[in-house]
């Protein structure tokens, strides 16, 4: 079956989970085209993201020219069509977070989409995350183009759900994916109880490097990790002032930030501030062989954050027999079990995570291992790439029976 992949930048440091789902429909036969919306901003350091690059179409970088004959080519064939889904877009700009300007751009995207996907006679349109990529999508498929899904991950999605027109994508769409329950409600929100039928549930996963890791036994150091990029919404100025706390109270300990991002200067500064420059460290952006390195070198994995979908980061740490401290935020309670696999603290409460970090570091690495394993089981069982492809491929047979050979 002929599908496309429809995200806003690909591929990026942070979205290796659409590449192990690419990779997994592909091992199940799919033809899977690689569209973007606009090159990716990031570093690529990751040798699997760079070998993507060359396989995605980025609809930005086509031009002006080619996106403006596309527009024209589209407009002799369907003025009709066109000029209605014309006014459509401009209205929807008119109660969108971006205005009509930008609205029809998306139109003139759209029908760039709509000839390469006619022109390589996709079938279907699958996109990652409900903003502008399934904006362009629903545009595409208003002109004649294919039909579309998305997979909603959050928390954007649904702090904006009516100026990104979340309902009206979900309305039009042949499905929609959520990555946890916790998604799935939000979604319900947005929609009539009508359309719930069509709103499934397909874990991210992690793929075989992982999975098939040996276990490495937990250090006795206390050395710890977080993983993910620097901004606001990771918490990782209040993961500083915790551990600066946690060392006030005499207890001495190492934290590796992994990543980079906007918020780097306030992170440093705020390192700098407490003068914990010799107990943390920032590594910048780091392939996932690197983070499978730090994450091992680690007692256990934190992530403070206080706005998230459910980090694949998480699902990475428990399949290399690591326990996590996180936050009571979104999908994260539905894979970290306080006392069973990790710590949950209220997210934004430096306090709480201090205490958790002084609980985390009083255990033996015997009793970290065993709650390092008891994720291990979780993510093999509800998050293998292997079984969520399979999982996701069903949703399309389901809907295309004639494509399943």
């Amino acid at each position: 079956m002929k599908i496309a992949y429809l995200t806003n930048q690909y591929p990026k440091v942070s979205h290796s989970f659409i590449r192990r789902e690419i990779h997994g429909l592909e091992k199940l036969g799919f033809d899977v085209t690689r569209i973007s919306v606009r090159p990716s901003d990031d570093t690529i350091v990751d040798q699997d993201d760079i070998n993507e690059v060359n396989k995605t179409l980025c609809i930005i970088s086509e031009g002006f020219y080619k996106i403006t004959v596309a527009f024209l080519k589209t407009l002799i064939s369907k003025p009709i069509t066109l000029l209605s889904n014309l006014f459509y877009a401009f209205k929807l700009g008119l109660s969108g977070e971006r205005g009509p300007l930008i609205h029809i751009i998306y139109l003139f995207e759209a029908t760039l989409l709509y000839q390469r996907t006619k022109k390589l006679q996709i079938k279907h349109i699958h996109c990652h995350f409900g903003t502008n990529p399934t904006t362009v999508a629903m545009l595409c498929k208003r002109i004649g183009g294919p039909d579309y899904s998305f997979t909603s991950h959050g928390p954007e999605e649904y702090d904006k759900g009516n100026s990104i027109h979340l309902s009206e994508k979900i309305i039009q769409a042949k499905f929609v994916i959520a990555i946890t329950n916790f998604g799935r409600s939000q979604l319900y929100r947005y929609s009539e109880y009508k359309h719930w039928g069509k709103i499934h549930i397909i874990h991210c996963a992690v793929g075989e490097k992982f999975l098939s890791s040996e276990v490495i036994d937990i250090p006795t150091d206390n050395k710890l990790v977080c993983v993910g990029r620097l901004c606001e919404q990771k918490g990782q100025i209040q993961l500083v002032q915790a551990i600066a706390n946690v060392i006030d109270k005499g207890i001495d300990l190492e934290l590796t930030l992994v990543g980079d991002g906007e918020m780097r200067p306030e992170v440093e500064h705020a390192i700098a501030e407490r003068n914990i420059q010799e107990n943390v460290t920032i590594t910048g952006w780091a392939t996932e062989d690197e983070v499978h390195h730090y994450i091992n070198n680690s007692k256990a994995l934190i992530l403070p954050s206080f706005a998230e979908g459910l980090p694949v980061v998480i699902m990475e740490a428990f399949a290399l027999g690591r326990p996590v401290l996180s936050t009571y935020i979104a999908g994260i309670p539905e894979l970290v079990k306080p006392k069973l696999n990790g710590w949950l603290c209220a997210a934004s409460d430096i306090e709480s995570i201090t205490e958790s970090i002084i609980e985390l570091l009083s255990h033996d690495p015997s009793t970290l291992a065993n709650m390092g394993n008891h994720g291990r089981t979780l993510v093999h069982n509800n998050h293998n790439i292997n079984i969520e492809a399979q999982n996701l491929a069903d949703y399309f047979y389901n809907y295309y029976p004639k494509e399943q050979k």
